[in-house]
């Protein structure tokens, strides 16, 4: 970890236990994703629809659920929201120790489900408290740090997770993801939010008493530049890269038993590339909105390119080198994206914008897995490849979007916020 983030972290105590939170859930997060994709493929027979409907289970709740969300992170204490979603998880996912055959394959379905809904709540408080626990100046850095550490326990908690899966099987694997929720909760408990943000005059940001999501609708429709921002990571959902990944792992490039190590070689690549994303662009970002835009174009053009490398890949290893350049446009993005909407929403608004940009996520990732899986079943999983190369050339349309947005938004201009000590 280079010296500027050990910085960030020494002198901010909460965000330091906050991330610390994140880096704990986020290993246990993929220890449970890589034994319950590779329990799916197995008890289905590797069939598309049955991955399809377990990535439906993971994305679809959020989808569902998000309205609500953003309102209870608005309106009640951000803290404690975090730390019910973190031991409502820890209980639930022991349960999945019940799933031992394909009669069965349905709970793993519905408590996947519960699993989602309750993370709905997670992530848009997440996002929302943090500018609350450091100064404006540091957000880049920390949403950068946030995003990288994704990443690194993407690429490490893979391979750990498919090696402790290995060794001494799924049950074990199941409750350390369990442990792992019970830590982030206690890590939260200590966490004291200390900033908030404010518009920088009433007359430039109207606030409303009113904390329903519909005010939320209506404040995002008054901000073009903030509903720009909830654009981009809907944008990098079109295509579905778990079920291609699934499917190269359990029957392209088969490693280890029923594919775990190829899936968690292919998850870990993703990661990597999705640390290696920001920190690039981070040497000529200036922490402005107007280059963060820009840079997400850059972003774009990695997604697009990852997919029609992945799509042509004869080789695990070439497969492996796609994913580092997708994951590493996806990272730009969903990090410059956050920081934009972080700096520009009002503190009061901050858990509704980030419940909709979600959202808007979600959506589309549920539309992206729908279809995917439906296409693969249609076509069989050995044509993966051309539905792959063919996602390609649907991601220039988010590409084109967002060029043109830009450029609109450049012309016209657009307002931002800055924080203030609490009580000043």
């Amino acid at each position: 970890m280079s010296r500027g983030y050990l910085e960030l972290l020494r002198n901010n105590s909460d965000f330091s236990k906050l991330w610390l939170a994140q880096v704990v859930s986020l290993l246990g997060d993929w220890f449970n994703f890589v034994v319950l994709a590779s329990m799916v493929s197995r008890f289905s027979n590797n069939s598309g629809e049955a991955i399809s409907i377990y990535l439906l289970a993971r994305f679809l709740p959020p989808l569902i659920v998000s309205p609500y969300a953003g309102v209870i992170v608005d309106r009640f204490n951000r803290k404690y929201v975090l730390i019910a979603s973190d031991i409502s998880r820890a209980i639930v996912v022991p349960l999945f120790l019940l799933v031992d055959s394909p009669d069965l394959l349905w709970l793993i379905y519905l408590l996947t489900v519960i699993q989602f809904a309750l993370s709905a709540v997670f992530e848009p408080g997440r996002n929302a408290i943090i500018p609350s626990l450091l100064p404006r100046e540091d957000l880049v850095a920390a949403n950068t740090l946030s995003s990288v550490t994704w990443s690194v326990m993407l690429a490490g908690g893979a391979v750990a997770g498919g090696l402790v899966a290995e060794s001494f099987g799924a049950a074990t694997t199941l409750l350390i993801d369990s442990a792992t929720f019970f830590v982030s909760a206690l890590l939260i408990v200590g966490i004291t939010p200390r900033y908030q943000h404010k518009a920088e005059s009433e007359s430039d940001v109207k606030i409303s008493d009113d904390r329903s999501f519909r005010e939320g609708l209506r404040y995002l429709r008054r901000h073009s530049e903030i509903a720009a921002a909830t654009f981009v990571k809907s944008g990098l959902s079109i295509g579905n890269i778990d079920a291609a990944l699934i499917i190269y792992g359990t029957e392209l490039f088969v490693r280890g038993q029923d594919g775990i190590l190829s899936m968690s070689i292919l998850w870990s690549a993703f990661g990597v590339g999705a640390v290696v994303g920001p920190l690039l662009t981070n040497r000529i970002n200036d922490g402005s909105v107007q280059v963060m835009r820009r840079l997400i174009i850059i972003g774009y053009i990695a997604v697009v390119a990852g997919w029609f490398v992945f799509g042509g890949a004869p080789t695990l290893l070439l497969a492996a080198f796609a994913l580092v350049i997708r994951g590493a446009g996806g990272s730009i993005n969903w990090t410059y994206s956050s920081i934009i909407i972080q700096k520009e929403t009002p503190d009061e608004y901050l858990g509704r914008m980030f419940a909709i940009d979600m959202a808007g996520f979600q959506l589309m990732t549920t539309i992206s897995i729908i279809v995917t899986g439906q296409v693969l079943e249609h076509l069989g999983s050995e044509q993966v490849r051309e539905v792959v190369i063919g996602t390609g050339f649907l991601s220039l349309l988010p590409l084109a979007l967002w060029i043109l947005l830009t450029r609109h938004l450049e012309r016209n201009g657009t307002k931002s916020v800055a924080p203030v000590i609490a009580g000043d």
